[in-house]
Order: structure tokens, then C-alpha cells, then sequence
């Protein structure tokens, strides 16, 4: 008798895609600016400078007022240290005189007697003019150009990507069944092929 079914097993089919772990570095980004600071020439005189004062030669010809002031005072202190000196010794001669002599008159030839010695001669400014000066200044000063350079560097990123599979099911699991017969007569006798059976015994 010959097979009519025929039974298929259909195996299941995949793909496993296997990544492994691994530590991927990027680089930073290095950023570097420029910047210029101009330098140049710079030049200074000073020229000679002359300082006269003639504030003391000009006092000794026509005082200021104060100046006036002190030199009157002063002669007046010397004035009445002279006299008070004069009216001492005057008094002296009045204690110690003797009867009949002339003390008055002695006195009196004293005051009006001529001055004698030696007189100084004098000149007018008795002050000089005080003359002082500064030396002439020169400065030179150059500045060449700068260059500032400003490097920026930041540091760079490790990270780290773990390992993983993938599983990917490219054909299904299935069952095929397939009748590999021939066609089925009902009645059986009308099969072209049909040969009786011989029931005799």
C-alpha cells in the first residue's frame, strides 16, 4: 500500500549578532586665541629751567611790610638796650661823683660827643639774587607689540559601552503536511483503474 501523507518538520532558523564591550575616548576640542596689545614711541623733554629769587635783594631795598615790621622792632629792642646801658653807666657816674665835680657837664660832653671808628660801607641790593637751575631731561621710552596667546584645552571623555547580543528569528518553525496520494473515487468503481476485488473463496 503506498503512503498518502507526507509530514514536513520546519526547523526554526536565527541569527545572533554578538557586540562587544568596549571604551570609546573622544578627543576634546582645542580652542586658542590671539590677542595684540600695541606697543609704540613715546618721547618727553623737559628743557632747562632757571629759578631766580630775588625776594631777599628786593626786602633790602624797599622791605615788604612785614619785613618792615621786624626791622623796626629789632632796632627799637636795640635802641632801648643801648639807652637802658647808657642810663646805667650815667647813674654810676652820678653815685660816685664827688662834691665839686662836674658830672652834669660830663654827661652832657658824653650825648653830644661826635662818633668815632671805623664806619662800614655799605652797597644796595645788600642781597644777592638767589639763581639756581634744573638740567634739561630727556626720556625715551619704547614699547614693542605684545602677543598674548590664550590656549584652551579640555579634557577628554572615556565612556564605556557595554557588550549585548542580538537574536533575530529569520524563518518560523512549521509543520507541512502534504497528501502525496492519488485522487479518491466514490464510488471506488469509477476510478479508471478500478480492478474488482476477487472475493472467491
Amino acid at each position: 500500500m503506498n503512503q498518502l501523507i507526507r509530514i514536513t518538520t520546519v526547523p526554526i532558523q536565527y541569527e545572533l549578532k554578538i557586540n562587544n564591550a568596549r571604551l570609546e575616548y573622544s578627543r576634546s576640542k582645542a580652542e586658542l586665541e590671539i590677542s595684540r596689545n600695541e606697543g609704540g614711541l613715546s618721547i618727553k623733554s623737559r628743557p632747562v629751567k632757571l629759578h631766580l629769587d630775588s625776594s631777599e635783594a628786593r626786602n633790602s631795598i624797599s622791605p615788604t611790610p612785614t619785613r618792615s615790621v621786624a626791622q623796626t622792632a629789632q632796632k627799637g629792642k636795640e635802641a632801648a638796650y643801648s639807652a637802658t646801658a647808657q642810663l646805667a653807666q650815667e647813674g654810676q657816674l652820678l653815685l660816685k661823683a664827688d662834691i665839686g665835680e662836674d658830672v652834669i657837664g660830663q654827661i652832657m660832653q658824653q650825648r653830644t660827643a661826635q662818633p668815632t671808628g671805623e664806619f662800614q660801607l655799605g652797597f644796595t641790593p645788600s642781597a644777592p639774587v638767589d639763581i639756581s637751575y634744573e638740567a634739561p631731561n630727556l626720556t625715551i621710552n619704547y614699547e614693542m607689540d605684545k602677543l598674548n596667546f590664550d590656549l584652551k584645552v579640555a579634557n577628554g571623555n572615556f565612556e564605556f559601552i557595554p557588550g549585548n547580543i542580538e537574536m533575530s528569528i529569520t524563518q518560523q518553525p512549521d509543520v507541512l503536511i502534504e497528501y502525496i496520494g492519488g485522487p479518491i473515487y466514490v464510488p471506488p468503481s469509477a476510478d479508471p483503474n478500478y480492478e474488482p476485488l476477487d472475493v472467491r473463496a
